[in-house]
């Protein structure tokens, strides 16, 4: 993808706050993703052990506080999470990513968002959303596996600046650079975890070489 010099190189914006899990299982894992003979049940079982692989990275810096614990020999010193943390999926397509973040982190909030691309403005529509006023959680983990334009992202990541949650943290299988230098450019302070970041967009903004439409694999809706 060409780059013009208003544009940071990627190194740069990888460096500032976008992080590029490099992991032999996320690279076996993403190839069977990609693979277009790959099923719905195959897809949804690589989308969950991706999103875990991420949220493992994406979860190092959350607050623990220590707590008493017995042990069938003795008494110890353990650790709890601290934070409120709030699971955010992108609907619907983040909504395969829901199930193996819970499994890490049972105490987690599931709050949902539903935005959808219009394929005529390729711009972003929000149908709902669900988030509780003036009680915002301390660290957000927002949920989606494809980060194409950013458009969809940048509206929710503006819901939750506005509900005012502290971290936000955004995880996503495969995104495009053209949409990781949108995310940056508004929401810097944001951290990105992505397993891929592909070159570019088609001219319906799809991903390439991407995986296709990740909700429409996850739910078997290929029609």
């Amino acid at each position: 993808m060409s780059m013009t010099s208003s544009q940071p190189p990627l190194a740069h914006t990888l460096a500032s706050g976008v992080f590029e899990v490099s992991h032999p299982l996320i690279e076996c894992h993403l190839t069977a993703l990609r693979d277009v003979a790959t099923q719905p049940l195959s897809f949804r079982s690589h989308v969950r052990r991706l999103a875990t692989l991420l949220a493992y990275e994406a979860t190092q810096d959350l607050a623990v506080e220590p707590v008493p614990v017995t042990t069938p020999l003795t008494k110890t010193t353990g650790g709890k999470l601290s934070q409120r943390i709030g699971l955010i999926p992108i609907l619907r397509a983040g909504l395969g990513m829901v199930d193996p973040v819970l499994d890490l982190i049972p105490t987690a909030e599931v709050w949902h968002l539903g935005l959808y691309r219009d394929e005529d403005t390729a711009q972003p529509v929000e149908y709902y959303s669900k988030l509780p006023p003036g009680r915002p959680v301390d660290v957000a983990l927002v949920v989606d596996p494809m980060l194409a334009t950013g458009g969809s992202m940048l509206a929710a990541l503006e819901t939750l600046r506005r509900w005012g949650v502290g971290q936000v943290k955004l995880l996503s299988i495969i995104a495009s650079e053209e949409g990781i230098r949108n995310v940056v450019s508004e929401f810097p302070e944001v951290q990105v975890y992505v397993c891929k970041i592909d070159p570019e967009l088609n001219d319906v903004k799809y991903i390439v070489p991407g995986l296709g439409d990740a909700g429409d694999r996850i739910f078997n809706t290929l029609g």
